[in-house]
């Protein structure tokens, strides 16, 4: 059974993009924010992209 994908707020998005930036590990982000690794990477890349 597929787990339906989960979608996020921008103003959450913005907060994982700013704790990244003060704490510098996606890993302990990623998991203080009950997220998976690649999720935070994602939407790094989108910041830098001006999507997220």
């Amino acid at each position: 059974m597929r787990i339906p994908k989960q979608e996020y707020t921008t103003k959450f998005r913005e907060l994982a993009v700013k704790r990244f930036k003060e704490v510098g590990s996606i890993s302990g982000v990623a998991k203080e924010l009950g997220l998976i690794d690649e999720t935070l990477r994602n939407c790094l890349a989108q910041k830098n992209s001006h999507i997220c």
